[in-house]
């Protein structure tokens, strides 16, 4: 018997589609990445035991963690102008139609989109395009796939499109549920957690630094300023702050380029130390980070639940948050984190000032945060609820497990 096949659509250079993969890597299915986007061979080194589809050269050799690339053939004499000509100026349809032939040449059990506005799009148009019966269908809501885009006219129908022909729908947050079925989901609502897969708890501690969470000195902030970042807003907050700043250093990540000319005009304009970490750092130095951080601040205009959010909890910084992700789902405002809107620098004052004065506030916050962590956010546990998806699935529409650990 063949194991359960399994066709992922998702973004195949996203460390959360690696996370997510990670889950499920290890229970002896047969698992196939589709890229939601074609980016030509451009998958994170992370994932594993996967077949990977990409659109530039046939190949069979073996990829990372023992994942397998298959491709179309295209000659090498065809130019690189040609190719982007062909493959690129014409990506939705050629895309689609890729995506088509994959389904049905290997036939599937489940077919699973990974986030909505490329992956949702994208199998909705194959799905219009097969013939015949369609896998069962398993949508997972990421980020603001429908709380920011779902307000915006070019994506609304398209959403609702996704929404209404799905079989199944995952989350990460309630908020996003009631969304959905606004949108006119029909399909079963799986269990509501965290697309990141947790954390090893038995590992996390090692990066936290000892002692009250009081004591620390570092604040660190999440520096995307873009669609949805406002790390900005957050810097403009600190430099209200600098009464309350001295002895502290400033630590930036993911920064953009206008956060990082900003931030070095905040270290002139202030004198406060101001470090930004590299772009490419590794998930363990931005938790070891956190774990040296009094307060952890992340700014957006749209989210769900924030990664370094979750970080943070897990971490002990305190966390200081936009309300405009479902953070209330995660801290209760005033007693284990603060929430603020996006684009208030006043609010968000007056939130960083209260996080560096009280300390019994952040310490306290600290041991709540940390039973949280331990509930909701073990990766022991959430990895069983990953595959647990597939086999709800499996098991109402009679598709044997085959292969199953």
């Amino acid at each position: 018997m063949n194991a359960v096949r399994i066709l992922l659509v998702a973004m195949s250079n996203s460390i959360h589609t690696a996370r997510w993969i990670s889950q499920i890597a290890d229970q002896g299915w047969d698992l196939h990445l589709f890229p939601s986007i074609d980016c030509g061979v451009d998958f994170h080194p992370e994932i594993r035991n996967a077949t990977l589809y990409h659109s530039r050269f046939r190949a069979r050799q073996s990829a990372a963690g023992g994942s397998r690339f298959r491709g179309v053939s295209i000659p090498r004499r065809i130019s690189n102008v040609y190719r982007r000509r062909v493959l690129r100026d014409e990506t939705h349809g050629y895309w689609t139609d890729h995506l088509r032939r994959v389904i049905g040449r290997i036939r599937p059990d489940i077919v699973h989109s990974l986030e909505i506005q490329h992956a949702g799009y994208l199998t909705y148009e194959a799905r219009k395009l097969s013939p015949g019966a369609f896998p069962p269908w398993i949508v997972t809501n990421w980020g603001s796939d429908i709380y920011l885009f779902g307000r915006l006219a070019e994506h609304a129908p398209k959403i609702r499109e996704v929404l209404s022909s799905c079989d199944y729908y995952s989350c990460e947050c309630l908020r996003d549920v009631s969304l959905a079925k606004s949108f006119g989901l029909r399909g079963k609502v799986l269990p509501v957690f965290p697309n990141t897969g947790g954390f090893d708890l038995d590992l996390v501690p090692r990066f936290r630094s000892p002692g009250p969470v009081s004591a620390r000195r570092t604040i660190l902030l999440k520096g995307y300023q873009h669609w949805a970042g406002r790390a900005l807003v957050g810097l403009a907050a600190l430099g209200r702050c600098r009464d309350l700043l001295s002895g502290y250093e400033v630590v930036l990540y993911s920064a953009t380029p206008d956060v990082a000319i900003a931030a070095e005009l905040f270290r002139q304009d202030t004198g406060i130390p101001v470090r930004i970490l590299p772009k490419h750092s590794s998930h363990q130095e931005i938790l070891r980070h956190h774990g040296l951080a009094r307060v952890s601040i992340g700014v957006s205009i749209s989210d769900a639940i924030s990664t370094s959010l979750l970080e943070a909890i897990v971490m002990g910084s305190f966390p200081v948050q936009s309300s405009t992700a479902c953070a209330d789902e995660w801290i209760e405002d005033g007693r284990t984190g603060l929430l603020v809107p996006p684009d208030d620098p006043e609010a968000m004052e007056a939130a960083i000032r209260r996080a560096l004065a009280e300390d019994d506030l952040v310490d306290r916050a600290a041991e709540i945060n940390f039973r949280t962590a331990a509930e909701r956010l073990d990766r022991a546990k959430l990895a069983p609820m990953a595959a647990g998806i597939y086999r709800t699935v499996a098991e109402e529409r009679g598709i044997a497990m085959r292969g199953d650990r």
